[in-house]
This record gives structure tokens, C-alpha cells and sequence, in this order.
């Protein structure tokens, strides 16, 4: 969606199918999302819904339902003409994989669907489901011949998590790529939509005072943050399965981790950036189990309070297992193993019920030489970070050291912020208007390919293989409303190095 300030195009003619459309993601983002680009002129002119259910629902039905949806989760305060105008096209039908037939009425009533609203044939299918009806909805919709491209685009957007481990990564990959070419695949990570995620390109490449010292002579490590100050809630079953590590490092941590480390693209297309990203994630350095266990720290929370919500314990939470070794924080220690990031290391955490929600990427800059400041009565002057922070606030803050005003040398650390939404006065959003919108254009540029999904599991499979092995064994209790288990300073210290606070 980056314009370089021209004006936007408006996607072709295309019917937007939704398959889970009454289930918690379709409410809370896509359509949300939807009506944010209604409202800024940036859907076709000629569109429709079709939302999939497994029961039966009327048309009147779903579109009372999405409408009580979007005036709950909208980002914005909802124009009635907008919504009236999007939700006009809306059309409910029954599809379920484990009934053929409820497919090839799908396709019959698609096509009657889309001539009545004079769509064409381009489809975008969503995926708004779990992973495990990724496989069998694609198959139906390729036996139908509804993903077909013959003269039309046809294009489906899978949610996370993609696979479990490498194996299954891989063979997810392989069964989709006999129904569908690379390019019609969009795997989706609602992260990349977010402004400062998109923005870190422009940081470092089309600024000459950041794009020399991007590199291992100037840079000492880099920290990537991605916390949440809530605990599981209701999602224990998915989550006693899936833990920290599988549901947050492959996807969101290991986009951002190549955003920051890749190589310059030789030009800003979906092919050669995703090129880059791919050739990142692949030069991580693999470690033997042995080394996984040194370089990790794996958590689970106890309970506590944060602020005046009480948190219990995560094995009391409902549907997760007694005696649970599931992690609800992880941290790692990685090496990229190329030119540019030799001996830089990176670590990266993420976890639950933690004392403030924050995602940030913080770079932090080599020390000085202290040499011609011996005889102050300076100790050690201020550490210097880049911070890109995406949540709680987006924006930049550069922290550098400066003379405090007197007759003495006297230094200390400052901060210079920069804040989207004090620049440029954006609209509130979701973070998937953009993904929305650029899957509709056809442009995958912030989307991942399966050879960078596959080098994402790849570098984390020999940690998911040695805290199986360890079971319990490792697991590091911390209290909820802290900053994590004590384990994880020491995954820095030992380096000489410490985390930057989350609050």
C-alpha cells in the first residue's frame, strides 16, 4: 500500500468470500477493516461478501450479525451510509469440506452472485478459520475449479499459524502448491500492515544517516519485543497446543527480525523483497539441541495482578491440561550468519500477562570510546537505541547523550520521539486495511512466500525439539504483572548486556 504519494488505485471488479465470517477474526478485523477502506474510497466500485458458514444463515441474518460486529469493533465511528452501502451486498451461503456437494452449490451460487452484482470473476477467498480447515477448504474450492484463473484472478489468505513445526510447514506448503501457483497465496500476518512494520524499509533505506551504520561494526545487538499484558482468557485450548514459541517466533517475531536485518532488494517489488527476507531467515544460525537449551529461556506464568485485573494461574486456566509444561513466554538467542550481522547477536522475547503490552525493535548502537571523558566525573554514558515501536504508541525515538547546560561537563541520556499519530493525524485502524487492500491489487510484497515460512521453522525446530525432550524440566514460573522469568536477564547478562524495561 506505499504510494511514494502517488494516488491509490481501486482493485478490479471482485467478490470477497469470507469463509468463518461468524467467528471472532471476521468480526473483530476483516470487516472492521472492510468498512475502513468503504469509507476511504479504496474498494471496488463493483464488490460483494459472501459469507461462509457451516449452518445455515439467511442473508438478512448475517448482515444484522456483521453489522452488531463492526459497531462493537469499529476503529472509527460508524458512518450508516458506509456500512448501509457495504453491508447491501452481502450473501450468505453453506459450505462445510466434509459435504462435497455443499460446494459445487457454492460455485453455482458464486457465479449467480457474481452477475448479479457485476463483479466479473475475480475472487479473493479469506480463510478466516483454524489451521486446520486450511487444507480441506482449498482442496473443495480447487476441485470446483472456483480458484481457476482462466481469464480471472483467483487469489486465497490463510491466517496463522502456517504449520506447526517444519515438517508440517512443509507439507502444508507442497499439498497447497498441487492446487494453487505461489502467487495466489497470501499468508497473512496482521503485523506487517501495521505503519511503523512497513516503515522500517523507508528507515533504513531511504535515509543516508541510517543506511551506512546498519551493519556489524556499528551496531552491538538488537532486541525484539513482542509482549502482551494479558493473560491466555479463553483460548486454552488453542494455546495449551500451540505455546509462545510456535504461535509468536516463526511468524511475527521472525517478520520483523528480517525487515531490520535483510539486505537491500534491488528494487521495491514483492519478488526481490521477498527475496531478501527469505535469505535472512535462512542464514540464521541452526543449533544443536544442546545449544538451544543454553540460548532460550521458556516461562509460564503464575498468578498475579495486573493493574485491577486478577490473573490465575495458567494451569487453572479452562481447557488447558493439569501439570501443563506449555510455555507462556519465550526468549532466544540467534546469530544471522552472513557479512552483514556476524557476531551481532539477536534476542528476542515474547510472552503473556506481562507488565505492559508493548512490540518495539530496539538497535542498539556500539559504546563510544569514554577516553577524553576520564577526568569528568561521568561513570558511563548513556546506552544508544534506535526504538520502533508498534505498540503500545507507534513511532521512532532515537536515544543519544548530550551536555547538561552548566559550567561542568555533565552528560546525559536523551530522547528525541517521533510519533505517527502526532505527524500525520492517521485514522485509527486495524492493521489489515493494507493487507486487505494489496491482496486485492495483487501485490504479495508484505505477505510470506513458502521458502521463508519454511526457513522460519527451520531455525526454531531445534528449540520446539529440545524443550519436548526436557518436558517440565527448564520451565521458568514468573509472576503475572512482571517482566518476565528471572532466567531471561540472564540470557543477557552472561553477554554483558542487558533488556531495555517494558514499562
Amino acid at each position: 500500500m506505499m504510494t511514494n504519494g502517488h494516488a491509490q488505485k481501486k482493485p478490479d471488479p471482485c467478490s470477497f468470500i469470507i469463509f468463518g465470517v461468524t467467528g471472532d477474526l471476521a468480526h473483530r478485523l476483516v470487516i472492521p477493516a472492510l468498512y475502513n477502506l468503504a469509507a476511504t474510497n479504496l474498494l471496488p466500485d463493483r464488490f460483494c461478501i459472501v459469507g461462509v458458514a457451516r449452518g445455515g444463515m439467511s442473508n438478512e441474518e448475517l448482515n444484522a450479525s456483521l453489522m452488531k460486529g463492526l459497531r462493537q469493533f469499529a476503529t472509527r465511528p460508524v458512518d450508516e451510509t458506509v456500512a448501509k452501502r457495504l453491508f447491501e451486498c452481502v450473501t450468505a451461503v453453506e459450505a462445510d469440506p466434509k459435504d462435497p456437494d455443499s460446494f459445487d452449490k457454492m460455485a453455482s451460487e458464486l457465479k449467480e452472485r457474481e452477475a448479479a452484482r457485476g463483479t466479473g470473476g475475480n475472487r479473493l477467498f479469506y480463510l478466516a478459520t483454524p489451521p486446520g480447515a486450511f487444507l480441506p477448504i482449498t482442496k473443495q474450492l480447487a476441485r470446483t475449479g472456483m480458484l481457476a484463473e482462466n481469464g480471472y484472478w483467483r487469489r486465497i489468505v490463510i491466517e496463522k499459524p502456517f504449520g506447526t513445526d517444519l515438517d508440517s510447514a512443509r507439507h502444508l506448503n507442497a499439498e497447497l502448491l498441487k492446487l494453487v501457483d505461489e502467487h495466489q497465496i497470501y499468508r497473512i500476518d496482521h503485523y506487517l500492515g501495521k505503519e511503523t512494520v512497513q516503515n522500517i524499509l523507508v528507515l533504513r533505506f531511504a535515509n543516508g544517516m541510517f543506511e551506512p551504520i546498519w551493519n556489524r561494526n556499528h551496531i552491538d545487538h538488537i532486541q525484539i519485543t513482542v509482549d502482551e499484558k494479558l493473560g491466555v482468557g479463553h483460548r486454552g485450548s488453542f494455546y495449551d497446543s500451540t505455546g509462545a514459541l510456535r504461535d509468536m517466533v516463526p511468524n511475527h517475531l521472525f517478520q520483523l527480525m528480517s525487515l531490520v536485518a535483510m539486505e537491500p532488494p534491488i528494487r521495491f517489488d514483492a519478488h526481490s523483497v521477498r527475496t531478501e527476507k527469505a535469505n535472512v531467515l535462512a542464514a540464521i544460525q541452526l543449533q544443536s539441541e544442546q545449544e538451544a537449551l543454553h540460548n532460550s529461556v521458556r516461562g509460564q506464568y503464575r498468578g498475579g495482578n495486573i493493574g485491577d485485573t486478577v490473573i490465575e494461574d495458567y494451569c487453572k486456566t479452562t481447557d488447558v491440561k493439569p501439570g501443563s509444561a506449555t510455555e507462556t513466554y519465550a526468549a532466544l538467542k540467534l546469530i544471522i550468519d552472513n557479512w552483514r550481522w556476524a557476531g551481532v547477536p539477536f534476542y528476542l522475547r515474547t510472552g503473556k500477562a506481562l507488565a505492559a503490552k508493548r512490540t518495539e525493535i530496539a538497535i542498539k548502537f556500539k559504546q563510544a570510546p569514554f577516553a577524553m571523558f576520564r577526568d569528568t566525573p561521568i561513570d558511563q554514558l548513556s546506552q544508544n537505541y534506535l526504538v520502533i515501536s508498534t505498540e503500545p504508541t507507534e513511532g521512532i525515538e532515537l536515544q543519544f547523550n548530550t551536555k547538561v547546560p552548566g559550567p561542568t561537563i555533565d552528560i546525559d541520556g536523551v530522547e528525541m520521539k517521533f510519533r505517527y499519530k502526532d505527524y500525520f493525524k492517521a485514522e485509527p485502524s486495524t492493521g489489515y486495511e493494507t493487507l486487505i487492500y494489496d491482496c486485492m491489487i495483487g501485490d504479495n510484497i508484505l505477505f510470506q512466500r513458502a521458502d521463508s515460512v519454511e526457513a522460519g521453522w527451520q531455525a526454531v525446530q531445534p528449540f520446539l525439539d529440545a524443550w519436548k525432550k526436557a518436558g517440565g524440566a527448564g520451565l521458568q514460573p514468573y509472576k503475572a504483572g512482571c517482566e518476565g522469568p528471572e532466567a531471561a536477564n540472564a540470557l543477557l547478562t552472561r553477554d554483558g548486556r542487558s533488556w531495555r524495561k517494558l514499562s
